[in-house]
């Protein structure tokens, strides 16, 4: 029997990394998420319990790299020869994976590695699958990453971005699926990521103890309560941990109906720009993080809360180190931007795609 895991809708407070997890969970390709903060946080726990209540998935049964049977543009180099041979996969289903990278991790160890005397004695390519490969379609939790090698940050965050990894020795190649919700955590004090590789983390958020002593003896509660009867209090909140998982699911099949307007591309490219981030990674992160916003509550297409709910989660750790200094990134204070920048931008409201019916969704 597995072990009981704190679950995510009792985890108190933290509302900015829950809703963080939970848009990458809806899709993974806004880049993962940086959670900075001090210890004893509910870091650890917010992630643990995020793949405890993710809906199950479909996969080949039989293959290490979990691929989606449905998904046959997306297989990995060995199920797609399965598939040209004429080959029914077979289907199983499961929970979805947390894979914890340890900090010591190498560069093979994180990508795989292909066995060269076994393609050149007998011809065969002879894949032995890494982290990369277990974490396709599920979690890769990376604790302290600051403290990881740059190197290896640099591959997980290609590969997140790509959504495959490509291992080639020798003039001979192997790849695989690796589409996963990347979350690293890490404590400020032990030291900073590089900005090149925090530019690179899709959503960022800082997180801090909670000061109000009503809530901290409400947490203390909650966790005695846990330690003394895991599967009990588990039980006391499994309707809300299953609500929450279906509400996940279904807005993952609404994401790629919520409609855009030219005025919001416009005004998401303006917030960046009025900030001073450098390049246009933080544009596109907003647009998917809005995107998924929008699904997760129900939504027929993006709104001004959208993008500014992701613009907050995208810019602060993308902005010049003196912005950071100077300016606290408030609400309002994003708020007022995007208004100006609609203002300017194209006053058609080009819509992209048909969408469901709007339901209005209260947030986890």
């Amino acid at each position: 029997m597995a072990q009981p895991i704190f679950p995510f809708t009792a985890i108190i407070n933290q509302d900015k990394m829950k809703r963080a997890l939970v848009l990458n969970a809806i899709n993974p390709l806004i880049g993962g998420v940086l959670v900075r903060g001090e210890r004893g946080t509910a870091k650890s726990t917010a992630v643990r319990a995020l793949a405890a209540l993710l809906p199950e998935i479909n996969v080949v049964a039989d293959c290490p790299f979990s691929c989606n049977p449905a998904a046959t543009d997306r297989l990995c180099d060995n199920c797609r020869e399965r598939v040209a041979r004429g080959e029914e996969l077979p289907v199983a289903r499961r929970k979805v994976r947390l894979v914890d990278l340890p900090v010591s991790a190498t560069e093979d160890r994180v990508v795989g590695t292909l066995d060269i005397e076994t393609a050149i004695k007998k011809g065969e390519k002879k894949f032995e699958p890494g982290v990369l490969a277990a974490a396709n379609r599920g979690i890769l939790y990376v604790d302290e990453v600051n403290l990881l090698d740059d190197h290896v940050v640099d591959l997980l965050l290609d590969s997140a971005a790509m959504g495959v990894n490509v291992v080639e020795r020798e003039g001979i190649s192997f790849q695989h699926p690796a589409q996963f919700v990347l979350v690293g955590t890490m404590n400020p004090e032990e030291g900073e990521l590089r900005p090149q590789l925090l530019d690179r983390f899709g959503l960022s958020v800082e997180i801090k103890g909670i000061a109000d002593a009503e809530a901290r003896v409400e947490i203390i509660e909650r966790r005695l309560a846990f330690e003394q009867d895991p599967v009990g209090f588990c039980n006391e909140w499994c309707t809300a941990e299953e609500k929450l998982s279906k509400e996940i699911e279904v807005a993952r099949q609404a994401l790629h109906i919520v409609r855009h307007s030219q005025a919001d591309l416009y005004g998401i490219a303006q917030l960046s720009a009025g900030l001073e981030v450098d390049g246009h990674r933080s544009d596109l992160v907003i647009f998917k993080a809005a995107r998924a916003h929008a699904a997760w509550m129900g939504r027929a297409a993006i709104t001004e809360e959208d993008i500014i709910f992701a613009a907050e989660l995208a810019l602060p750790h993308r902005m010049k180190r003196k912005a950071i200094q100077d300016v606290e990134l408030q609400f309002e204070q994003l708020e007022k931007r995007l208004e100006s920048s609609k203002q300017q931008g194209p006053a058609t409201q080009t819509q992209k795609s048909d969408a469901p019916r709007d339901v209005k969704k209260k947030p986890a």
